[in-house]
């Protein structure tokens, strides 16, 4: 087994072949109105970041248009929500600024990658400008893009994510409280958390 690993970029490409033209052709470096389009109708983005203690990919998620769009396309505003304060994302950005943004948009299969350089920004102006049920957020995310293209929607197609006959209830999959009683040796009460979960995301959504 271990010479079936690829071992260098050579390999590799030699594997695969080369690009599709158009997936070389389609990046830019900012958005234009048309990329900006999928950010306004996009609920959810996935951020991946870096750090010293490794990778991390968050979702991050509001009503559509919830991430705004600079009139020149190179800057986007994302506000970072209530949440458990783990602070992943946040720690790598405030060390190491590369992001990378996945937009989803429901029932559409093309998604929007967008790569830059983020800044946390606790302006007040600027939070209050997206504050929701008079809740601030803490901080907002500051991207400043690199490089911005479209995702072709062959893993979309193929996952069928958007069809609803194949979605899963989440009662056929154990609870975070189930998970918790058997990571603490039943220590955790996985019930109780579980019951009390509906009322305390009502008081702490946003």
């Amino acid at each position: 087994m271990a010479g079936d690993v690829i071992r260098s970029i050579d390999e590799l490409e030699a594997r695969y072949g080369e690009p599709a033209p158009t997936s070389l052709a389609k990046e830019l470096d900012h958005l234009t109105p048309l990329h900006a389009a999928y950010v306004e109708a996009s609920p959810f983005v996935l951020v991946a970041t870096s750090g010293p203690d490794g990778l991390d990919c968050s979702p991050r998620g509001d009503p559509a248009g919830f991430v705004r769009v600079s009139d020149d396309g190179r800057t986007l505003w994302l506000p970072d929500r209530r949440g458990n304060n783990r602070l992943d994302s946040l720690r790598n950005i405030v060390v190491d600024g590369r992001v990378a943004l996945l937009f989803l948009v429901p029932g559409v299969t093309t998604t929007l990658r967008v790569n830059g350089t983020a800044e946390l920004s606790t302006d007040d102006d600027l939070r209050r400008s997206f504050a929701i049920e008079g809740k601030l957020p803490a901080t907002v995310i500051v991207v400043t893009t690199t490089a911005v293209y479209t995702q072709c929607p062959k893993a979309l197609i193929r996952s069928s994510l958007w069809d609803p006959a194949l979605h899963r209830a989440q009662s056929e999959l154990p609870t975070n409280g189930q998970i918790m009683e058997l990571i603490t040796n039943g220590e955790f009460d996985g019930a109780a958390y579980d019951a009390a979960y509906p009322e305390r995301i009502r008081q702490t959504i946003y």
